[in-house]
């Protein structure tokens, strides 16, 4: 019997060492964007409708585990206030005991459109807490000076949102005249519907931006040029979703992905899910 104690310690490794690779093989079927660093999660304005506890459920139904949460979501289980930067202790030690819980990591936060100085600082300092890689945003012009230096004092990310036009930042070149000069921290945050419901091709949108798309709001539109286009589940619309993988993966793109499906708003979780199986079967058919 003593003479099988390390046979069966041996055999006991061998399993675990086959666990774990097995999890390891089946993580990188199930996510396979992580490999390329992408983390493909979901801006909590998806669900806008909810609270952001129930957004959280949501999110992770959708076998997702990267939330971009924005400011004034209530958060709810209980919590009768809302996310936001200034959040008392309470309420954030409930939000990360929630996100834990799930398996969701904050990655992103906004979109931000504070004014002054003294709460871009707060802003900063609150993701600095929480871990936040990236603070999207659409600052006023005479700020972008005072960002840059944030970026670098704390090591984080800020990247500019574009809405629709006529709004300041719906073009990439508006984007690159602000951010020129700036810290290497400070990029965009592309808006693909945004800029397909503005006339803009996204694929050439994201070229012009190469080297500073920090993360994506990403969609898919029924139609092309129109203020009135809606999602669709991606891949099946108007926008090439399989050119933009391809562009991402050229330009080596290594930052969040957040789902923004703005609409069929009371019920678009089975709307997610399947954009996020359609944009995971892109990219393992872009590898092979």
């Amino acid at each position: 019997m003593r003479n099988m104690l390390p046979l069966l310690a041996i055999g006991l490794l061998v399993i675990i060492s086959g666990c774990s690779s097995s999890k390891r093989v089946a993580e990188k079927t199930a996510f396979p964007e992580e490999a390329l660093g992408w983390k493909l999660g979901a801006q909590a304005y998806t669900f806008k409708k909810f609270t952001f506890t129930e957004a959280i459920e949501k999110i992770a139904s959708c076998d997702l585990r990267y939330v971009e949460a924005y400011p004034g979501q209530e958060i709810g289980g209980g919590i009768t206030a809302k996310i936001d930067h200034r959040m008392s202790p309470e309420s954030l030690q409930y939000v990360k005991k929630l996100l834990k819980e799930k398996g969701i990591q904050w990655s992103a936060y906004g979109v931000v459109k504070v004014k002054d100085a003294a709460e871009w600082r707060q802003v900063f300092e609150f993701a600095k807490s929480i871990g936040i890689e990236t603070i999207t945003c659409e600052p006023s012009i005479d700020m972008i000076d005072h960002i840059s230096k944030l970026c670098d004092e704390f090591d984080i990310r800020a990247a500019i949102h574009n809405h629709a036009s006529p709004s300041y930042y719906w073009k990439p070149e508006t984007v690159l005249e602000a951010i020129a000069g700036k810290s290497d921290k400070l990029g965009a945050a592309g808006d693909i519907g945004h800029w397909l419901r503005s006339g803009l091709d996204p694929l050439e949108c994201l070229k012009k931006l190469e080297g500073k798309v920090f993360h994506l709001h990403f969609k898919d539109l029924n139609e092309k040029s129109s203020k009135q286009a809606h999602d669709v589940h991606w891949g099946t619309g108007v926008i090439d979703v399989a050119a933009m993988i391809a562009e991402l993966k050229r330009q080596q793109f290594d930052g969040m992905i957040s789902a923004e499906y703005e609409y069929n708003w009371d019920n678009n979780v089975e709307d997610v899910r399947i954009s996020a199986q359609n944009f995971r079967r892109f990219v393992s058919s872009s590898a092979q």
